[in-house]
């Protein structure tokens, strides 16, 4: 890395804050909530984590103090790791390491995703709209070949020994796991439209199960590959869980001093693109090849802002191993609580992204009444709260800070385990 001077010294005392932090009895404290949450611990609390990355934009900026364009992407990373705890005060864990991860990469069916990318005024990202690849799938199934894919440990140690050399001495970089990420119906409308993913139901029912075969088939493979060349590191504690949530759990291997497998870690499945389907077109059409997929982790986390409900029945109730449920906005949160009260899932609510990415001022009323629902719906259940999907607060950071508090208000007014 090319990082030196007064950029340097910029860097090596953010390092010291996070190790300051993360061994603090406060930040050691909330890892014993969390591991008492992820293992299903009579009386355990809500956990409320807000996620930075979507809106960092309004906040990180102006913190920041390095020159050399390496040194600030290190510096952007570090202070996001800290963010939370010292400016929102939420439940968000700072490590006590430099983490690193292995990149790998995977290309469904051969075919690179493109997209045209919309810009605001600022010069900021709006939207995106993915470039159709297959339209009619009987005409263009001669498009769709085998999925290419391969994982980097090289890149990982790299970045490992380059952190260890500029801050080895203060704390060590490790390199950790995360959760598995595959979502089939996403793979697929990155390369058709929506529209014609629809259709192809309909119109080819037949082709339309082969190319899910085809494409769970290959990520069977890929975590195949995985497994044989030995990337698999525990997943239990504070490792990234897919959709702002974290591994914590009692039912897994912590450490891997043997090969760790698939069923030995996390993974994340959702279907978004299912909200425009109906439950027996979901249960023909998409859930085996999620169960196919889904069976061979050891624990995973399902959905995104999909609503659950009308595919709980036939569908996801099945999954064994299924251990956090998404409760979007769109979601009947009174259903699903119901159905999770007696059940070892965690209720993983995801709020409307509204109250902070709305408006100049927090609605403090408007807050506290979603949030009652909530607690309400989710009494009984393992509750945790993942506040996404917000772009920009419109505010200070003051802002989120009191989002926090109001709903840990109105959760320990309410909410009853």
């Amino acid at each position: 890395m090319d990082i030196f001077g007064k950029d340097l010294e910029i860097l090596r005392d953010l390092v010291k804050q996070q190790k300051e932090l993360a061994l603090s009895p406060e930040m050691c404290h909330l890892r014993e909530e969390w591991q008492a949450h992820g293992s299903f611990e009579p009386g355990s609390r809500p956990m409320v984590t807000i996620e930075l990355g979507t809106f960092a934009g309004d906040i990180i900026p102006g913190f920041m103090e390095c020159q050399g364009e390496e040194a600030r992407q290190l510096e952007w990373e570090l202070r996001g790791r800290m963010v939370n705890h010292t400016l929102f005060g939420d439940d968000s864990v700072i490590p006590a390491y430099l983490p690193v991860t292995i990149p790998t990469s995977f290309v469904p069916f051969g075919l690179p995703v493109t997209a045209e990318h919309a810009l605001d005024a600022q010069g900021e990202g709006l939207g995106h709209h993915f470039n159709a690849q297959i339209s009619d799938l009987e005409e263009d199934f001669h498009k769709l070949g085998e999925s290419v894919y391969s994982v980097y440990p090289d890149r990982a140690r790299k970045r490992q020994a380059e952190l260890g050399e500029l801050f080895g001495d203060i704390l060590p970089a490790r390199i950790v796991g995360h959760s598995l990420y595959f979502c089939p119906t996403q793979d697929i409308v990155h390369i058709m439209s929506m529209e014609d993913m629809f259709f192809a139901m309909y119109d080819y029912p037949k082709l339309f199960h082969r190319m899910m075969d085809m494409l769970t088939d290959d990520y069977v493979k890929f975590m195949d590959m995985m497994e044989r060349e030995n990337i698999f590191l525990p997943t239990t504690a504070e490792e990234h869980l897919a959709q702002g949530s974290y591994c914590f759990t009692d039912e897994l291997p912590a450490k891997s001093q043997v090969p760790l497998a698939t069923h030995d870690v996390w993974g994340y499945m959702d279907s978004q693109e299912s909200a425009g389907i109906s439950p027996e077109m979901y249960e023909e059409f998409v859930f085996p090849y999620y169960e196919k997929v889904s069976k061979r982790f050891g624990l995973y986390s399902y959905g995104c802002c999909e609503a659950v409900d009308p595919f709980w029945d036939k569908c996801l109730s099945q999954a064994k191993n299924l251990r956090k449920l998404s409760i979007s906005p769109w979601c009947n949160e009174e259903k699903m609580g119901e159905i999770l009260s007696d059940r070892r899932i965690v209720y993983l609510r995801k709020p409307s992204p509204n109250f902070l990415g709305v408006g100049g001022e927090l609605e403090e009323d408007a807050v506290r009444e979603h949030f009652l629902r909530t607690a309400k719906a989710a009494s009984g259940c393992k509750l945790e709260i993942a506040q996404r999907d917000v772009y920009h607060i419109n505010n200070t950071s003051d802002k989120v800070k009191r989002y926090v508090q109001l709903i840990r208000e109105t959760l320990e007014n309410n909410w009853k385990p």
